[in-house]
């Protein structure tokens, strides 16, 4: 049995390949080592029912995962499989890598995450090289479903958005300020809970306001990011995330303006990633 996984700070998606060739999907808690330990990555697997049949049928188990950028981070992961998946060859490497796999193929080209967060890499076809220029959510994620929850919630709060928007946003979410700072300063994943608000966007993506806002956003991570590389108008740029997937026709026009070249567009990286894993293993 060949397993992949796809694994992030709040959730993982796993495909398993039987050895008759049927395929059967699993969705778990998130796995993110800079978040977890080892013990808690194996506790967390080891009660998730599904597993416990297959486990020891499982011969080869490929993990691409947040947070596992670093070999030490990539080893506690993979001590953590190891302990439930006993018979298997076990793989980690990062998400940024499995991204830009799963979204540029075989192919050199950037690979941009636009999601709960933003990132860019470049691929030039076996090798990803992140870029440096990431300042995590606080200041940074242009283009993210942070980026795009910051705004909302403090134009909400200082009454500064049009009042249809305000009263819809009112009645979904009902927030006051003390909502807000406690989510914010006193609770675990605070990144999380501003990105949720980025869903709003959907349900109003006809009005000017929203649509206004999502322009910036794009605006901001292609010239903060793609332009930063000289040679961008050599590659196509692919991207991988919720947030670009949703939105995928305000970000191509975006891309249009500033002469991107826009490739794939995936909401996850999961189903390629498998494909790509079973061909590339020759299951």
């Amino acid at each position: 049995m060949l397993l992949v996984a796809d694994g992030g700070s709040s959730k993982t998606d796993w495909i398993l390949l039987h050895a008759d060739q049927s395929i059967e999907k699993f969705h778990t808690g998130g796995l993110n080592p800079f978040f977890t330990t080892e013990k808690e990555i194996v506790k967390s697997l080891h009660h998730f029912t599904p597993f416990k049949a297959i486990a020891d049928k499982v011969y080869e188990l490929h993990f691409f995962g947040a947070g596992c950028s670093s070999p030490d981070r990539r080893e506690l992961v993979s001590n953590a499989l190891s302990i439930l998946f006993k018979n298997a060859f076990i793989s980690v490497e990062s998400d940024t890598l499995g991204s830009a796999i799963a979204s540029c193929k075989n192919k050199p080209g950037f690979s941009c995450v636009l999601g709960t967060e933003s990132n860019i890499s470049f691929y030039d076809g076996e090798k990803v090289f992140p870029s440096n220029l990431g300042l995590g959510y606080i200041l940074g994620e242009e283009g993210s479903g942070t980026y795009f929850g910051k705004i909302l919630i403090t134009d909400f709060l200082y009454g500064r958005a049009p009042q249809e928007i305000m009263e819809s946003f009112e009645v979904t979410y009902r927030l006051n300020k003390e909502i807000v700072i406690k989510n914010l300063y006193q609770k675990s994943f605070p990144n999380y809970f501003i990105a949720s608000f980025a869903n709003f966007m959907s349900k109003h993506l006809d009005h000017p306001y929203i649509q206004n806002l999502l322009i910036k956003g794009f605006d901001d991570f292609i010239i903060t990011h793609i332009k930063s590389y000289h040679n961008y108008k050599d590659y196509y740029a692919h991207f991988v995330g919720s947030i670009a997937y949703h939105f995928k026709d305000i970000l191509k026009e975006c891309c249009l303006q500033h002469q991107v070249n826009v490739g794939n567009i995936l909401e996850k990286p999961i189903e390629e990633l498998f494909t790509w894993i079973k061909k590339r293993e020759g299951f």
